[in-house]
Protein backbone atom coordinates (compact mmCIF):
# COMPACT_ATOMS: atom_id res chain seq x y z
CA UNK A 1 0.00 0.00 0.00
CA UNK A 2 1.36 3.45 -0.89
CA UNK A 3 2.19 5.78 1.98
CA UNK A 4 -0.48 8.31 1.02
CA UNK A 5 -3.12 5.56 0.83
CA UNK A 6 -2.08 4.39 4.28
CA UNK A 7 -2.48 7.86 5.73
CA UNK A 8 -5.81 8.33 3.99
CA UNK A 9 -6.96 5.12 5.67
CA UNK A 10 -5.78 6.38 9.06
CA UNK A 11 -7.53 9.72 8.70
CA UNK A 12 -10.71 7.95 7.57
CA UNK A 13 -10.62 5.73 10.67
CA UNK A 14 -10.10 8.76 12.87
CA UNK A 15 -13.00 10.56 11.19
CA UNK A 16 -15.22 7.52 11.71
CA UNK A 17 -14.30 7.44 15.39
CA UNK A 18 -15.11 11.12 15.69
CA UNK A 19 -18.39 10.49 13.91
CA UNK A 20 -19.35 7.74 16.35
CA UNK A 21 -18.46 9.99 19.25
CA UNK A 22 -20.39 12.82 17.64
CA UNK A 23 -23.63 10.82 17.65
CA UNK A 24 -23.59 10.74 21.42
CA UNK A 25 -25.59 13.36 23.23
CA UNK A 26 -23.30 16.34 23.82
CA UNK A 27 -23.85 18.91 26.59
CA UNK A 28 -24.77 22.35 25.33
CA UNK A 29 -21.94 24.87 25.35
CA UNK A 30 -22.22 28.23 27.00
CA UNK A 31 -21.96 31.40 24.95
CA UNK A 32 -18.40 31.96 26.21
CA UNK A 33 -17.39 28.39 25.28
CA UNK A 34 -18.79 28.90 21.78
CA UNK A 35 -16.77 32.10 21.42
CA UNK A 36 -13.63 30.38 22.71
CA UNK A 37 -14.08 27.53 20.23
CA UNK A 38 -14.57 29.96 17.36
CA UNK A 39 -11.48 31.91 18.44
CA UNK A 40 -9.35 28.74 18.53
CA UNK A 41 -10.59 27.74 15.09
CA UNK A 42 -9.72 31.18 13.66
CA UNK A 43 -6.22 30.95 15.15
CA UNK A 44 -5.75 27.47 13.73
CA UNK A 45 -6.91 28.61 10.29
CA UNK A 46 -4.57 31.60 10.45
CA UNK A 47 -1.65 29.38 11.41
CA UNK A 48 -2.34 26.90 8.61
CA UNK A 49 -2.75 29.72 6.13
CA UNK A 50 0.58 31.14 7.25
CA UNK A 51 2.27 27.81 6.64
CA UNK A 52 0.65 27.42 3.24
CA UNK A 53 1.58 30.87 1.99
CA UNK A 54 4.88 31.39 3.77
CA UNK A 55 7.04 29.78 1.11
CA UNK A 56 8.67 27.49 3.69
CA UNK A 57 7.69 24.18 2.15
CA UNK A 58 4.32 23.89 3.89
CA UNK A 59 2.07 24.23 0.86
CA UNK A 60 1.19 20.57 1.39
CA UNK A 61 -0.99 21.84 4.25
CA UNK A 62 -3.50 23.00 1.63
CA UNK A 63 -4.47 19.39 1.01
CA UNK A 64 -7.56 18.40 2.98
CA UNK A 65 -6.05 15.17 4.29
CA UNK A 66 -3.15 17.01 5.96
CA UNK A 67 -5.39 19.74 7.32
CA UNK A 68 -7.63 17.02 8.80
CA UNK A 69 -4.59 15.21 10.20
CA UNK A 70 -3.34 18.37 11.86
CA UNK A 71 -6.76 19.16 13.30
CA UNK A 72 -7.02 15.62 14.67
CA UNK A 73 -3.90 16.02 16.78
CA UNK A 74 -3.58 19.77 17.32
CA UNK A 75 -5.07 19.56 20.82
CA UNK A 76 -2.50 16.88 21.68
CA UNK A 77 0.36 19.22 20.71
CA UNK A 78 -0.71 22.24 22.74
CA UNK A 79 2.14 22.06 25.24
CA UNK A 80 4.98 21.42 22.80
CA UNK A 81 6.36 24.94 22.72
CA UNK A 82 4.17 26.98 25.06
CA UNK A 83 1.79 26.98 27.97
CA UNK A 84 -1.58 27.70 26.38
CA UNK A 85 -3.65 27.20 23.24
CA UNK A 86 -1.55 27.84 20.14
CA UNK A 87 1.25 29.53 22.06
CA UNK A 88 3.32 26.49 21.12
CA UNK A 89 3.31 27.57 17.48
CA UNK A 90 6.79 29.01 17.09
CA UNK A 91 7.41 29.06 13.36
CA UNK A 92 11.18 28.69 13.63
CA UNK A 93 10.95 25.57 15.75
CA UNK A 94 7.96 24.25 13.82
CA UNK A 95 9.99 24.58 10.63
CA UNK A 96 12.83 22.63 12.28
CA UNK A 97 10.71 19.79 13.59
CA UNK A 98 7.27 19.34 12.05
CA UNK A 99 7.60 18.80 8.34
CA UNK A 100 5.04 16.70 6.46
CA UNK A 101 6.60 13.28 7.14
CA UNK A 102 7.20 14.12 10.80
CA UNK A 103 3.59 15.17 11.26
CA UNK A 104 2.52 11.92 9.62
CA UNK A 105 4.81 9.92 11.92
CA UNK A 106 3.48 11.64 15.05
CA UNK A 107 -0.07 11.10 13.79
CA UNK A 108 0.62 7.38 13.27
CA UNK A 109 2.10 6.94 16.76
CA UNK A 110 -0.88 8.76 18.30
CA UNK A 111 -3.36 6.73 16.23
CA UNK A 112 -1.66 3.52 17.37
CA UNK A 113 -1.85 4.58 21.03
CA UNK A 114 1.93 4.65 21.53
CA UNK A 115 1.78 8.26 22.67
CA UNK A 116 -1.19 10.51 23.47
CA UNK A 117 0.23 14.03 23.89
CA UNK A 118 3.41 16.02 23.38
CA UNK A 119 3.70 18.32 26.36
CA UNK A 120 6.90 20.38 26.30
CA UNK A 121 10.52 20.19 25.06
CA UNK A 122 13.07 18.70 27.45
CA UNK A 123 16.16 18.75 25.22
CA UNK A 124 17.21 20.36 21.96
CA UNK A 125 20.24 19.48 19.88
CA UNK A 126 21.66 19.62 16.38
CA UNK A 127 20.24 16.22 15.52
CA UNK A 128 16.94 16.11 17.40
CA UNK A 129 14.41 17.70 19.73
CA UNK A 130 13.23 15.63 22.69
CA UNK A 131 9.75 16.26 24.09
CA UNK A 132 8.03 15.14 27.26
CA UNK A 133 4.96 13.18 26.28
CA UNK A 134 2.22 11.13 27.90
CA UNK A 135 0.59 7.83 27.03
CA UNK A 136 -3.12 7.06 27.03
CA UNK A 137 -2.62 5.85 30.63
CA UNK A 138 -1.00 9.14 31.65
CA UNK A 139 2.52 7.71 31.93
CA UNK A 140 5.42 9.96 30.97
CA UNK A 141 7.49 9.16 27.88
CA UNK A 142 10.31 10.85 25.99
CA UNK A 143 9.59 11.54 22.32
CA UNK A 144 12.74 12.11 20.29
CA UNK A 145 12.08 13.78 16.94
CA UNK A 146 15.07 13.76 14.64
CA UNK A 147 15.48 16.69 12.26
CA UNK A 148 14.96 15.93 8.59
CA UNK A 149 15.95 19.28 7.07
CA UNK A 150 19.63 19.65 7.92
CA UNK A 151 22.89 17.91 7.08
CA UNK A 152 24.20 16.93 10.51
CA UNK A 153 23.88 13.25 9.72
CA UNK A 154 26.55 13.43 7.02
CA UNK A 155 29.20 13.12 9.74
CA UNK A 156 27.46 10.09 11.22
CA UNK A 157 27.71 7.80 8.20
CA UNK A 158 30.86 6.25 9.74
CA UNK A 159 28.67 4.76 12.49
CA UNK A 160 26.29 3.15 9.97
CA UNK A 161 28.59 1.90 7.22
CA UNK A 162 30.03 -1.47 8.14
CA UNK A 163 27.00 -2.47 10.25
CA UNK A 164 25.40 -5.50 8.51
CA UNK A 165 22.11 -4.81 10.30
CA UNK A 166 21.60 -1.78 8.07
CA UNK A 167 22.71 -2.84 4.61
CA UNK A 168 21.85 -1.10 1.37
CA UNK A 169 22.72 2.29 2.80
CA UNK A 170 21.39 5.20 0.79
CA UNK A 171 23.04 8.58 0.88
CA UNK A 172 19.95 10.77 0.80
CA UNK A 173 19.58 12.70 4.06
CA UNK A 174 16.06 11.50 4.79
CA UNK A 175 17.14 7.86 4.38
CA UNK A 176 20.08 8.41 6.74
CA UNK A 177 17.74 9.84 9.37
CA UNK A 178 15.33 6.91 9.14
CA UNK A 179 18.19 4.40 9.36
CA UNK A 180 19.70 6.26 12.32
CA UNK A 181 16.43 6.18 14.27
CA UNK A 182 15.92 2.47 13.61
CA UNK A 183 19.53 1.92 14.67
CA UNK A 184 19.02 3.71 18.00
CA UNK A 185 15.83 1.71 18.61
CA UNK A 186 17.61 -1.57 17.90
CA UNK A 187 20.61 -0.65 20.05
CA UNK A 188 18.39 0.25 23.01
CA UNK A 189 16.65 -3.11 22.78
CA UNK A 190 19.96 -4.95 22.46
CA UNK A 191 21.49 -3.26 25.51
CA UNK A 192 18.32 -3.68 27.60
CA UNK A 193 18.38 -7.39 26.76
CA UNK A 194 21.55 -7.68 28.82
CA UNK A 195 20.17 -5.73 31.74
CA UNK A 196 22.06 -2.53 31.00
CA UNK A 197 20.74 0.80 32.26
CA UNK A 198 19.37 2.53 29.17
CA UNK A 199 15.86 3.88 28.48
CA UNK A 200 13.35 1.32 27.26
CA UNK A 201 12.41 1.75 23.59
CA UNK A 202 8.60 1.99 23.32
CA UNK A 203 7.94 2.78 19.69
CA UNK A 204 9.42 4.07 16.45
CA UNK A 205 8.00 5.57 13.28
CA UNK A 206 10.38 6.92 10.65
CA UNK A 207 12.17 9.87 12.35
CA UNK A 208 10.29 9.69 15.67
CA UNK A 209 11.46 7.50 18.58
CA UNK A 210 9.39 7.03 21.75
CA UNK A 211 11.33 6.00 24.86
CA UNK A 212 11.02 5.64 28.59
CA UNK A 213 11.14 9.04 30.30
CA UNK A 214 14.07 9.39 32.72
CA UNK A 215 13.30 12.00 35.37
CA UNK A 216 10.55 13.02 37.75
CA UNK A 217 7.39 15.12 37.57
CA UNK A 218 9.34 18.36 37.95
CA UNK A 219 12.19 17.89 35.46
CA UNK A 220 14.12 15.37 33.36
CA UNK A 221 17.17 13.77 34.94
CA UNK A 222 20.34 15.86 34.85
CA UNK A 223 23.43 14.81 32.93
CA UNK A 224 26.35 13.28 34.78
CA UNK A 225 28.52 16.27 33.88
CA UNK A 226 26.09 18.52 35.77
CA UNK A 227 26.08 16.70 39.13
CA UNK A 228 28.53 16.01 41.91
CA UNK A 229 28.45 12.36 42.91
CA UNK A 230 29.31 11.36 46.46
CA UNK A 231 30.89 8.01 45.63
CA UNK A 232 32.70 8.51 42.32
CA UNK A 233 34.48 5.16 42.55
CA UNK A 234 31.21 3.21 42.67
CA UNK A 235 29.89 5.13 39.67
CA UNK A 236 33.15 4.59 37.78
CA UNK A 237 33.03 0.83 38.40
CA UNK A 238 29.38 0.68 37.31
CA UNK A 239 30.14 2.50 34.06
CA UNK A 240 33.22 0.35 33.43
CA UNK A 241 31.03 -2.73 33.80
CA UNK A 242 28.52 -1.17 31.41
CA UNK A 243 31.23 -0.96 28.75
CA UNK A 244 32.37 -4.51 29.52
CA UNK A 245 28.87 -6.02 29.29
CA UNK A 246 28.12 -4.03 26.14
CA UNK A 247 31.32 -5.31 24.50
CA UNK A 248 31.44 -8.89 25.74
CA UNK A 249 27.73 -9.73 25.87
CA UNK A 250 25.75 -7.31 23.70
CA UNK A 251 28.73 -7.03 21.32
CA UNK A 252 28.20 -3.27 21.00
CA UNK A 253 30.40 -0.20 21.45
CA UNK A 254 28.63 3.00 22.50
CA UNK A 255 30.87 5.26 20.42
CA UNK A 256 30.23 8.51 22.33
CA UNK A 257 30.52 7.50 25.98
CA UNK A 258 30.83 10.84 27.74
CA UNK A 259 29.22 12.56 30.77
CA UNK A 260 27.06 14.43 28.24
CA UNK A 261 25.37 11.15 27.26
CA UNK A 262 24.87 9.74 30.74
CA UNK A 263 21.96 10.81 32.95
CA UNK A 264 21.99 10.75 36.76
CA UNK A 265 18.72 9.27 38.02
CA UNK A 266 17.88 7.75 41.41
CA UNK A 267 21.55 7.98 42.38
CA UNK A 268 22.65 5.84 39.47
CA UNK A 269 23.83 6.44 35.88
CA UNK A 270 21.56 5.85 32.87
CA UNK A 271 23.24 5.82 29.46
CA UNK A 272 21.47 7.57 26.57
CA UNK A 273 22.05 8.53 22.92
CA UNK A 274 23.02 5.09 21.68
CA UNK A 275 22.27 5.76 18.02
CA UNK A 276 25.96 5.77 17.13
CA UNK A 277 26.68 2.46 18.91
CA UNK A 278 28.23 -0.10 16.53
CA UNK A 279 28.61 -3.87 16.68
CA UNK A 280 31.99 -5.41 17.47
CA UNK A 281 32.58 -6.45 13.85
CA UNK A 282 32.37 -2.85 12.67
CA UNK A 283 35.68 -1.71 11.11
CA UNK A 284 36.07 1.07 13.69
CA UNK A 285 34.68 -0.74 16.75
CA UNK A 286 38.03 -1.08 18.52
CA UNK A 287 38.89 2.54 17.84
CA UNK A 288 35.55 3.61 19.30
CA UNK A 289 36.01 1.31 22.30
CA UNK A 290 39.38 2.85 23.17
CA UNK A 291 37.83 6.31 22.87
CA UNK A 292 34.92 5.35 25.15
CA UNK A 293 37.25 3.92 27.79
CA UNK A 294 39.48 7.00 27.56
CA UNK A 295 36.54 9.34 28.18
CA UNK A 296 35.42 7.32 31.18
CA UNK A 297 38.94 7.32 32.63
CA UNK A 298 39.22 11.08 32.10
CA UNK A 299 35.96 11.54 34.03
CA UNK A 300 37.28 9.31 36.82
CA UNK A 301 40.53 11.27 37.00
CA UNK A 302 38.59 14.52 37.29
CA UNK A 303 36.83 12.96 40.28
CA UNK A 304 40.20 12.29 41.90
CA UNK A 305 40.38 8.56 41.13
CA UNK A 306 43.71 6.85 40.45
CA UNK A 307 42.76 5.15 37.16
CA UNK A 308 44.54 4.63 33.84
CA UNK A 309 43.34 3.90 30.32
CA UNK A 310 45.44 0.73 29.87
CA UNK A 311 44.11 -0.86 33.06
CA UNK A 312 40.53 0.13 32.28
CA UNK A 313 40.75 -1.29 28.76
CA UNK A 314 42.00 -4.63 30.10
CA UNK A 315 39.07 -4.67 32.54
CA UNK A 316 36.56 -4.08 29.75
CA UNK A 317 38.05 -6.84 27.60
CA UNK A 318 38.62 -9.42 30.35
CA UNK A 319 36.20 -8.61 33.18
CA UNK A 320 34.52 -11.84 34.44
CA UNK A 321 30.85 -11.57 33.58
CA UNK A 322 29.49 -15.04 34.41
CA UNK A 323 26.91 -13.36 36.65
CA UNK A 324 25.43 -11.42 33.73
CA UNK A 325 22.57 -13.23 32.02
CA UNK A 326 20.39 -12.31 29.08
CA UNK A 327 17.05 -10.92 30.21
Amino acid sequence: MAHDDHWDELTERSRQRRGRRGRRRQPEMSEDEVKDLAHERRETDAFLAGLEDGGSGYRWMKEDRYRRMFRDIEDKLQGVLGAGPFEWVDRRVFDQVFDRLTLMSVYKLMSDGVVDTLDHPIARGKEAHVFHGTTMDGDAVAVKIFHTSNAVFKNLVQYIEGDPRFGGLKRRHRDLVDIWVRKEHRNLERLRKWGLSVPAALGVQRNVLVMEYIGDASAPARKLREVEVEDAETVYVALLEFLAVAWQKARLVHGDFSPYNILWHNNAPVVIDVGQAVIDSHPKSREFLVRDVTRLVEWGQRQGLDVEVADALVDVLEMPLDHVEEV
